[in-house]
């Protein structure tokens, strides 16, 4: 038998150490003792003097006894290197976890394409490879929607250029000060004169590192672009009247393209939308009718019916409420950044505006109610996302027309992607692309790691508007060649 004295703690490694039992036992005692049977105690002493410390899968050897006196506990308790099953469990549960949200099991898949005009889809075909190849996104974390998105609006892009052009500044009939940036195209030696308008997201402007990595690009490849920048939303530029943004006043997009025809008569537009600036130009082509050098228009992750996709955000699971209550915030911040014109007590007065419900709001819901409503005269928040989603004006576009989503676009649920497929199918001059993965707005590929400065977005864009003018271009030679044949006969 083991007979224990007191209890001493024992350097195992290093500053490490733990609390034993030490117990003095006979040679004889310990001789013949298999390491699984023996004796319930924490400390012994082997035939050859050597300290060993007893644990549940054996015995590990000590070099070291440190004489200090621990009252602490009854029985040693053995800490070492050594990982525990419970341990290694729990450990791969949360690798399975993490692979789970990480998607890394995924693989690349082909970008899903719906366009009823074939005609219109072989110019894409030309001019764009990328549709007919599989979308590589950064190995381990490209295949989450969640993880592109927030490395998105958190980094934007990398290594990001930082583009020069002027700043235009615009005074609506409203009193508002409108301004957008203009960019001219770093090569000339391109013959068509095409000028890509460019509404950003929601609370973005041209500073945005996405815009400013796109504009770079699409100057790189002989396009001249103009950003506007959502009234509001620079700290440079004051606010002049009683409002900001809205997801559906067009009046501000088509104010930039006014000016643009003033200064350059010719050119031919090509229209980009980002997520909410994909909504206004989509709504701004359908809503009336548009000057004729507008040739088309891009639109990239917009949700398209305001209405569904907030009672979608409200839900808490897949992290929506998070994403709804960033968008609030970012919104909310721009409100209380001007508050000395947008709500002075004038303006409080003139909508019934309450400051305090304003700062409370919680989801973009309550602060419209509060807010954005009252200042553009809607009798209900569901009348004015209504009224400001684009679905309810596509059917009166008549221009050509690209939709890029991704599946895995945590903002902008499956569902409302089977209306515009319909549309692309049963229209002309339409294209649906979806792409598996992508996020919203992220589309990084390449890398293990670290994806690549130019996203798949930025490149896929350059490309469609490509084949938008190479469109544009094939009609107007086949509306010339019927000319021409027709006063020959």
């Amino acid at each position: 038998m083991s007979i224990f004295s007191r209890h001493r703690r024992v350097k195992i490694h290093k500053n490490r150490s733990i609390d034993v039992v030490r117990a003095s036992v006979q040679k004889s005692q310990t001789a013949d003792w298999p390491p699984h049977c023996a004796p319930n105690c924490s400390f012994i002493l082997n035939p050859d003097n050597a300290a060993y410390l007893w644990h549940r899968n054996g015995f590990l050897k000590l070099d070291d006894i440190v004489a200090e006196e621990c009252r602490n506990c009854k029985v040693g308790k053995f800490q070492g290197e050594n990982m525990s099953p419970a341990f290694l469990a729990v450990f791969a549960v949360i690798l399975c976890i993490l692979f789970r949200i990480l998607n890394v099991s995924s693989t690349p898949q082909i970008p899903q394409i719906v366009c009823k005009d074939g005609q219109f889809m072989e110019c894409f075909n030309k001019i764009a490879p990328m549709l007919r190849e599989p979308y590589i996104p950064t190995r381990l974390w490209g295949f989450s929607g969640h993880i592109q998105t927030i490395i998105h609006s958190i980094v934007g892009r990398v290594k990001c250029p930082w583009p020069l052009g002027e700043r235009v500044y615009l005074s609506l009939t409203d009193g508002s000060t409108l301004t957008y940036d203009l960019y001219q195209p770093l090569i000339t030696s391109v013959e068509d004169d095409i000028t890509v308008a460019i509404c950003p997201g929601i609370g973005n402007s041209s500073e945005s590192v996405y815009i400013r990595t796109f504009v770079h690009y699409a100057q790189c490849h002989g396009y001249r672009c103009a950003v506007l920048n959502h009234i509001g939303v620079l700290d440079s530029v004051q606010v002049t009247s009683s409002r900001i943004f809205t997801y559906g006043h067009t009046e501000d997009y088509g104010a930039m393209i006014n000016s643009l025809l003033k200064k350059y008569p010719t050119t031919n537009i090509v229209s980009v939308g980002f997520s909410l600036g994909g909504n206004l130009i989509s709504k701004y082509l359908g809503e009336a009718t548009r000057p004729s050098n507008i040739i088309g228009g891009v639109s990239i992750c917009q949700g398209y019916n305001a209405v569904v996709a907030t009672q979608w955000l409200l839900k808490w699971q897949n992290f929506h409420r998070f994403y709804l209550y960033v968008l609030t915030e970012n919104v909310k911040s721009i409100i209380m950044k001007h508050r000395h014109v947008l709500l002075s007590d004038d303006i409080k007065q003139r909508y019934q505006l309450n400051e305090r419900d304003i700062a409370a709001a919680a989801t973009l819901p309550e602060l419209d109610e509060a807010y954005t409503r009252r200042v553009h005269k809607f009798t209900s928040v569901k009348d004015m996302y209504s009224w400001s989603s684009s679905l309810n004006y596509m059917a009166n576009i008549r221009r050509p027309m690209v939709f890029v989503n991704a599946r895995d676009d945590p903002l902008v649920p499956e569902n409302l992607l089977e209306p515009v497929k319909q549309f692309s199918a049963a229209n002309n001059q339409s294209l649906y692309i979806e792409l598996a993965n992508g996020g919203h707005l992220g589309f990084y590929e390449g890398g293990l790691i670290y994806p690549n400065p130019v996203t798949w977005l930025d490149r896929a864009l350059v490309s469609l508007i490509g084949g938008i003018v190479m469109s544009h271009n094939d009609l107007l030679v086949a509306k010339r060649t019927a000319e021409t044949m027709s006063m020959s006969i």
